[in-house]
């Protein structure tokens, strides 16, 4: 397909320390080319919740001015948005449904019906079923992990992962959106979006953990034997080792932050002893010397927590010790000196770090590299992904104001160097990705703005 025919899609990272929205496009070969990004200081959302609508709003509306002054072509009319926050939950069910007519095919109402039955699960009050995500199948207890669609037997069953969320607290981000002058075309749990944008086909086969160590949440996703098996979300991330620097050395929280960033290492082990950081006194106070390896220190006892944290919910679903893809770190949080080696030593698991250029075409800005932009290119790939099986109107597209004709003359694409990395075998390689990120959304059964749209939503349009 033609660049031209390709929507631009634009997703929105709603974060607690940083609103990103970035417009991306993909090319006729299938990769991503991003047009612009705009990311701002987030205000109002304190743990992936918002806590101030007017703030938020703000927010966002900072973080798509930018991305319009950086391309002035663009127009911008609805978005991805990423959902996350301590709000959100799991849990495991396993669901089994008998059958009136055994000689009859097993029928797709058949397995909706078995779907529908797990919207009776009890869940905690005040919370909602947000998605229910079949994982294996079962015909006659005979596991199958493809569809039972035209199979015959007496029983049908699944194991199913469900997910759930406070309803008031999912309503109040897409408010925010819409007072924002924009459209949600969709919610995606920021965890899938992560992963879509990290994970290659060998790592949903090989079975992984993605941890997306974001500013306020650190989000996982689970994979194994090519299905999702669990999602959380752990209430503490980078802005809990920017506050424990905070307190424990006595500065600024910008000065904690920029000490984090800039000296910060996640394994103290690697920190020179004799090593020390100057903080300008305020307002005449003598300079501050900071140790680099007490800073060490109190990044690293925050960090192994949240390792901590990781490794329970992997020992909770018996995987800590069958995943051979490892554990992939992204998120913000990822870009911390040493991580690796802290996560390889609290869980005993290979790690490495996930960045999101899985997808991007080449001639990107190393920025766009940076582990922090994982959850907004995994937004862009859900959009492509609802695009590309029809459930995108072409209508409510967002606009460039540019001619997208393609050029006549195409130099680099007609070099044999290019024709050898664009040939039959990259093309197998797209469309694999593209099975692969099928995978991670299509378990999803229903979108989440319909589970919101309400008459007390109506008032706010």
């Amino acid at each position: 397909m033609s660049k031209k025919e390709q929507p631009i899609i634009v997703g929105l990272d709603i974060g607690t320390t940083k609103v990103v929205a970035i417009a991306g496009q993909k090319n006729e070969f299938g990769k991503l080319e991003i047009l612009s990004v705009g990311k701002t200081e987030s205000q109002g959302v304190r743990h992936g919740v918002v806590m101030n609508i007017d703030q938020c709003i703000r927010s966002i509306q900072l973080a798509i001015e930018k991305c319009l002054a950086n391309n002035p072509d663009l127009d911008i009319k609805e978005v991805y948005v990423g959902i996350a926050g301590q709000h959100i939950k799991s849990l495991q069910t396993r669901g089994d449904r008998m059958r009136p007519d055994t000689d009859s095919e097993i029928t797709r109402k058949e397995i909706e019906a078995l779907i529908n039955d797990q919207k009776k699960t009890f869940i905690p009050a005040g919370d909602e079923i947000i998605d229910i995500v079949p994982q294996e199948f079962f015909v006659d207890d005979m596991q199958t992990t493809l569809s039972p669609v035209g199979m015959n037997g007496v029983k049908i069953g699944a194991n199913f992962h469900i997910v759930t969320g406070d309803r008031n607290a999912i309503r109040n981000i897409k408010r925010c959106v819409e007072r924002s002058e924009l459209k949600t075309k969709d919610l995606v749990l920021q965890p899938l979006a992560s992963a879509a944008a990290v994970m290659s086909p060998e790592d949903l086969e090989a079975g992984v953990a993605i941890v997306d160590i974001g500013g306020g949440t650190t989000d996982m996703a689970v994979f194994y034997d090519g299905i999702l098996k669990h999602t959380a979300v752990i209430p503490y991330a980078g802005v809990n080792i920017t506050n424990d620097i905070h307190y424990g050395l006595g500065v600024l929280r910008a000065q904690a932050e920029q000490l984090k960033v800039q000296f910060g290492t996640a394994h103290a082990d690697h920190a020179n002893p004799n090593s020390y950081i100057t903080i300008p006194g305020l307002k005449g106070l003598p300079p501050k010397e900071i140790s680099v390896k007490n800073l060490a220190h109190i990044i690293q006892a925050r960090t192994h927590e949240i390792l901590d944290y990781v490794l329970y919910h992997l020992k909770q679903i018996g995987l800590d010790k069958r995943l051979y893809g490892g554990i992939i770190l992204t998120g913000g949080g990822a870009s911390l000196k040493h991580i690796t080696q802290l996560t390889e030593y609290v869980t005993g698991m290979s790690a490495r770090i996930g960045l999101p250029n899985e997808h991007l075409a080449g001639g990107h800005s190393e920025e766009m590299g940076d582990p922090m932009y994982s959850t907004c290119i995994g937004l862009i790939l859900r959009g492509y992904h609802d695009f590309e099986n029809g459930n995108y109107k072409a209508s409510e597209n967002n606009l460039l104001h540019i001619n997208l004709e393609e050029p006549k003359a195409e130099p680099l694409i007609n070099t044999p160097l290019q024709q050898d990395y664009y040939g039959p075998e990259q093309a197998e390689i797209g469309r694999k990705r593209g099975r692969q990120i099928g995978k991670i959304f299509d378990g999803l059964k229903d979108k989440l703005m319909s589970m919101f749209e309400d008459e007390e939503d109506r008032k706010f349009d």
